[in-house]
């Protein structure tokens, strides 16, 4: 070895330096690529990717391209990162715990459509406590099924631990699927004193104060909400992210005829969960329709579209709404106000098949004859031709 350097020129020396450091160089920042699929299952431009280091101060920011990917090639190497999925300001999903690997890149994918079928499928679960309705089961996708089984396997181990406890949320259950809210309310509350930190409790505890509230009437029912009121504020005590607990305590609230603290459960609900603002609106509008506060249900309907002009539901019941204030004349005609064609139309085009098709094509057809309409009921067009045809032979007459 000591005889090489002494044969080594200063200029070989250097070569050999020089190439070392570039293979130093090379291998001094790791590279992290991937795609961002929105929640409309489309490639996401402009999502915000945040990359940052956990065990030092670095962080670095950069926006996908118009065909959802990104790529950072300068990413130092060592240590542990956090990177980040931010859309409108909001973080979406977050992969923690990154360890990137040299001579690779290191791939980090962003699918928001997934996460919010995940999400949806928890509420879901959290909410009905595994009861799923036929139409429901029919909208959920496989990953959504097999999320619902975790998220009821989880609660049902965490709940397990103690056999008491078990029992008892069992009962519970069983007695608010049959109706008896009374054995419901009684089971659950013991259950919240056997352990006071499961959410789920709370939130079927509030559920079966409210059907117990609709068994009663007076101030037997009042009491029966104001106890719903407080289940489901504990729930979102424990669980503050949940927005099935938030929207089901603002109808708690417009039962109590407690608007404005209702309308801001709903826009809280919203703001937690935004994709399914409408919903949360809708909601409100149909507990205020049918408890007779129409004013306010039309204000709601009308907030549920600007939410999701696509949401059909609410473009009907915004038509339904309108309806209520149409004029009719003299000779009988129906003057709907402006808007409510409109919502109807839009019903049809979002939902030609929906439950209420034929309704709102019957309602198009009941309007003033000078407003024109393709959604035609069968009997609405036989009426026309037979008019028509009277006409024409009067003429002839």
């Amino acid at each position: 070895m000591a005889k090489f350097i002494s044969k080594c020129t200063p200029f070989a020396a250097c070569v050999i330096f020089v190439v070392f450091a570039c293979a130093s160089f090379a291998q001094s920042t790791y590279t992290i690529t991937g795609r961002v699929i929105g929640e409309d299952e489309k490639p996401l431009e402009g999502a915000v990717i945040r990359i940052e280091r956990k065990d030092i101060k670095w962080d670095t920011k950069l926006k996908t391209n118009r065909r959802g990917e990104y790529t950072h090639a300068g990413i130092p190497v060592g240590g542990t990162y956090k990177v980040t999925c931010e859309v409108g300001g909001e973080d979406k999903d977050i992969i923690d715990n990154v360890k990137p690997r040299l001579g690779e890149p290191l791939s980090i994918n962003f699918d928001l459509a997934a996460k919010k079928r995940v999400a949806d499928a928890q509420r879901l679960a959290i909410a009905s406590g595994g009861v799923v309705s036929p139409e429901q089961a029919r909208q959920l996708t496989s990953e959504q099924r097999a999320e619902i089984e975790k998220v009821l396997k989880e609660k049902s181990a965490e709940i397990a631990k103690n056999k008491a406890l078990n029992d008892v949320f069992n009962t519970g259950m069983e007695a608010e699927k049959a109706g008896r809210f009374q054995d419901a309310v009684d089971a659950f509350t013991k259950a919240s004193e056997l352990d006071p930190k499961q959410d789920i409790v709370y939130g079927h505890l509030a559920d079966a104060y409210v059907g117990l509230g609709g068994q009663k009437t007076g101030a037997e029912q009042e009491a029966a909400y104001a106890k719903a009121t407080e289940a489901y504020q504990k729930a979102i005590e424990l669980k503050p992210a949940e927005s099935a607990y938030v929207n089901n305590f603002g109808t708690a609230l417009v039962r109590m005829k407690k608007l404005p603290e209702a309308l801001a459960a709903f826009e809280k609900a919203a703001q937690i969960d935004p994709p399914n603002a409408a919903k949360y609106y809708y909601n409100l509008g149909a507990v205020l329709m049918n408890t007779g506060q129409t004013e306010n249900a039309g204000d709601a309907f009308k907030k549920a579209i600007a939410a999701n002009p696509k949401y059909a539901v609410a473009q009907y019941q915004y038509g339904i709404y309108l309806v209520g204030k149409a004029q009719i004349g003299a000779d009988g005609k129906i003057t709907p106000p402006a808007g409510t064609v409109e919502a109807f139309r839009t019903y049809l085009e979002l939902e030609p098949s929906g439950p209420f098709a034929q309704p709102a094509k019957d309602m198009l057809a009941s309007f003033d004859t000078s407003i024109q309409t393709q959604y035609l009921s069968p009997e609405a067009k036989k009426r026309a031709e037979d008019a028509a045809k009277k006409k024409q032979q009067q003429k002839k007459n």
